[in-house]
């Protein structure tokens, strides 16, 4: 991780910097990181024009009611999933009608790890175009802060990887 206290701060401005040129709006479906992207995106001045609004679902049943994670993926795949981070992107979009929805499940330790799940694991989603979703596995090797904050760095990337997407 850099040491560059600014980091989180300078990538949401380059985000919202963006979102702003392109007209493209954005939301997130938070697990592991509490809300810290959406923090991070509304930071920014004038973030109001395109940060249309986050979910905390950081409980299943939350996953369920507000981002429209199916129950049987849950079962079948846990909360820290692919197949998980796939439909909270999607949920989140359709709940905010967004032209961009990200979504960041993880185990950001120090506990609740486990040898097939290991404390750092996350998946960070998104959602946008045409029916469009990327879905990608990180294992960061950090403490909770740390895992919670290159969780968010890679939400912001995903958002920018989609911008480029939606405007080629």
């Amino acid at each position: 991780m850099t040491q560059n206290p600014n980091e989180l701060l300078e990538l949401a401005q380059k985000v919202g910097n963006r979102l702003l040129e392109t007209g493209l709006t954005v939301c997130a479906a938070e697990s592991c990181t509490g809300g810290l992207l959406m923090s991070n995106l509304t930071d920014v001045p004038g973030s109001s024009a395109y940060a249309l609004g986050g979910v905390v679902s950081y409980s299943n049943q939350a996953k369920m009611q507000l981002v429209a994670v199916q129950k049987a993926t849950l079962v079948a795949h846990g909360a820290v999933s692919e197949p998980t981070a796939r439909e909270m992107a999607i949920g989140v979009r359709a709940l905010f009608r967004a032209d961009i929805g990200v979504s960041v499940t993880g185990i950001a330790g120090p506990g609740g790890g486990t040898p097939e799940k290991p404390v750092g694991l996350v998946y960070v989603g998104c959602a946008w175009g045409n029916e469009k979703v990327n879905v990608v596995e990180y294992r960061w090797e950090s403490d909770r802060a740390g895992n919670k904050k290159h969780s968010v760095i890679a939400g912001l990337n995903a958002i920018l990887a989609a911008i480029e997407d939606l405007i080629i």
